[in-house]
């Protein structure tokens, strides 16, 4: 049985929906948000559990080891990157991640896959991303900063206790139940949704992206879990390849019917890198992207005109 913290998050839904079909139970932890959307409704209390839980509070995650025969973790949950004071930042994240390995050590899991975060290319100039690149060792971002963190001491972790920690870098994922509108093709799918023009952020039309459809990301994180051996550290989990603005305004046009007008062109920072390289995942698990962007939006529309929540 596999443990998602964050479980009941945009990512940790969509991956737990994923592992139920390939045959696994999972716990979804959850701290303030409670939903069950419909997709998953039908295996909660079968092969999906659903526990609350502070990861701060080692106390908690203990009893949810006893009453649950947990053999792998997944560490979604990242609580108040960018919103708490610094030191409260430091003390809830860090606090999380050792709870976390400690369990992970006590419980005897198989692997532990802690979320990193494509943040992590920050100031690399030349793309596209693998794992082994060098990487700029300071950075104001919280996410970079933590996941930073995250990687080296979930690494150490792993050599001092014998554990199988993977590090996962996700890269920009858009999709039902991400809610927070703060990619362009959510913004683009709800506003027409709601039937009002989106918010723009001075977007280029031609600028491009590694944007990564949830349900990819899902079944990248899923497969990474449940794979008998991995034979590196670090995987990178994203679309793997540049996807133009363009590609999601056509297909809001289409759906829709509606005029959406980016800035032309390419902004001042444009580049043609800026994406993940995928070669260690697809070689080493099989993972290939198969939800390209029209097909992608086309679902993405399709959940929400069913009633299902953003």
């Amino acid at each position: 049985m596999i443990l998602i913290t964050g479980g009941l998050g945009f990512i940790g839904l969509h991956t737990a929906r994923r592992l139920v079909d390939l045959g696994e139970s999972c716990v979804l932890t959850q701290y303030r948000i409670a939903r069950e959307p419909d997709f998953i409704k039908d295996e909660v209390g079968k092969r999906l559990f659903i526990e609350k839980l502070d990861v701060t509070d080692a106390a908690m995650l203990a009893e949810i080891g006893r009453r649950h025969p947990i053999d792998g973790i997944i560490h979604l949950a990242a609580p108040g990157l960018g919103v708490l004071a610094p030191a409260d930042e430091l003390r809830v994240n860090l606090d999380g991640l050792t709870n976390i390995l400690e369990a992970a050590s006590r419980w005897g899991v198989k692997r532990v896959s802690l979320a990193s975060s494509v943040a992590m290319y920050a100031g690399v100039q030349q793309g596209p991303w693998r794992e082994d690149m060098p990487l700029r060792t300071t950075g104001g971002l919280a996410t970079e900063a933590f996941k930073r963190a995250f990687e080296s001491l979930g690494g150490y972790y792993a050599e001092r206790a014998s554990l199988d920690v993977v590090l996962l870098r996700i890269g920009a994922i858009y999709g039902p139940l991400y809610h927070s509108r703060n990619n362009l093709p959510s913004r683009l799918v709800l506003a027409a949704m709601q039937d009002e023009p989106p918010v723009l952020r001075g977007e280029y039309e031609d600028d491009t992206h590694d944007l990564c459809y949830v349900r990819d990301a899902a079944n990248g994180i899923a497969l990474l879990q449940t794979a008998a051996a991995l034979k590196h550290r670090v995987y990178n989990v994203g679309a793997g390849r540049e996807t133009a603005n363009r590609e999601f305004v056509d297909a809001i046009e289409s759906a829709f019917g509606t005029k959406v007008q980016l800035n032309p062109g390419r902004g001042p920072n444009a580049r043609d890198d800026a994406f993940m390289d995928l070669t260690r995942i697809r070689e080493d698990v099989g993972y290939s992207p198969e939800w390209p962007v029209e097909r992608a939006m086309a679902d993405y529309i399709a959940w929400l005109r069913a009633g299902n929540p953003e």
